[in-house]
């Protein structure tokens, strides 16, 4: 490996300093962990290296506005999304799928903002926060802008972010009485990588079904709202009958990959199987993962 340079900025507006003329050679990093791994097998191969580590003092925090919604700092790491009351509290979900998220060292060090701005579709936080329609708030050269993290994905490995940008912190809103879960299949490991991961956020009314999000991850090459399930169960009483159509309707929306996890047509089958599972275990209130 050739050798590079590390920086490391105190503020943010020194990180997008550093980072605004868009050099692929130049990158920023949080935990590393996923960067590290590319550079490992020559993937990415660095000038220099933007270390984002000073920005925590700053941007890690969790809190609550007066409206109910959480607001996370980019520089979080996913063991504290994992611990915090307020998560726990606001929106449980983020906190059960952090347990089976890699591993205790990578939650140690992995931080919000990588796992949003890295664009790998098998990350476990983005549908989950996709599901809860959190938003995220970037900073660059331009200043701020919010972009709903559903829609922050172009492809496989690509975002919207613009050179120079950063992920500065999420806002999930209320949840009002939605409950949101998130399942995933691997193909080995209960914590490894998905090859299909599916987040639904259900809010019934009555037995009816008055709210749904539906996203699926791992098995696409970015994430994939699944609108026509959603349009089809809204206003439908909540059973085992409208899940297990719009369930049909995600198997057939959905724009599957073949990689090395498996086939086009098994990802495509466990797709449906997953949403019906878990528009079932949000329809009931379930809390497992």
């Amino acid at each position: 490996m050739r050798g590079f340079e590390i920086v490391r900025p105190d503020t943010m507006e020194q990180a997008i300093e550093l980072l605004a003329d868009g050099d692929p050679g130049v990158r920023p990093f949080s935990g590393g962990t996923a960067l590290m791994q590319m550079m490992k097998t020559g993937v990415f191969v660095p000038d220099r290296l933007v270390c984002l580590k000073g920005l925590a003092k700053d941007h890690s925090g969790i809190s609550v506005d007066d409206a109910g919604g959480l607001r996370i700092g980019a520089m979080a790491t996913l063991s504290t999304l994992e611990r915090d009351p307020q998560v726990a509290a606001h929106a449980p979900v983020i906190a059960r799928t952090m347990k089976a998220l890699a591993n205790v060292r990578v939650r140690n060090v992995a931080a919000v903002g990588g796992a949003l701005s890295h664009g790998d579709p098998h990350m476990d936080l983005p549908p989950v926060l996709a599901a809860l329609d959190a938003v995220a708030e970037l900073r660059g050269p331009s200043g701020s802008r919010e972009v709903p993290v559903a829609e922050l994905y172009t492809g496989y490995y690509e975002t919207v972010l613009k050179p120079g940008e950063l992920v500065a912190g999420v806002i999930i809103p209320p949840a009002a009485g939605a409950v949101t879960v998130y399942r995933k299949t691997t193909s080995r490991t209960a914590d490894d990588w998905p090859m299909v991961g599916v987040a639904a956020s259900l809010e019934l009314a009555g037995g009816q079904v008055v709210r749904v999000r539906v996203i699926v991850s791992a098995a696409t090459s970015k994430l994939q709202r699944m609108t026509a399930a959603e349009a089809a169960l809204t206003g439908q009483a909540a059973g085992q009958e409208a899940f297990e159509a719009a369930a049909r309707l995600a198997a057939e929306e959905c724009d599957v990959i073949e990689d090395a996890h498996g086939s086009a047509r098994y990802k495509t089958a466990l797709v449906g199987i997953e949403v019906r599972r878990a528009l079932q275990q949000a329809s009931g209130g379930e809390a497992a993962a």
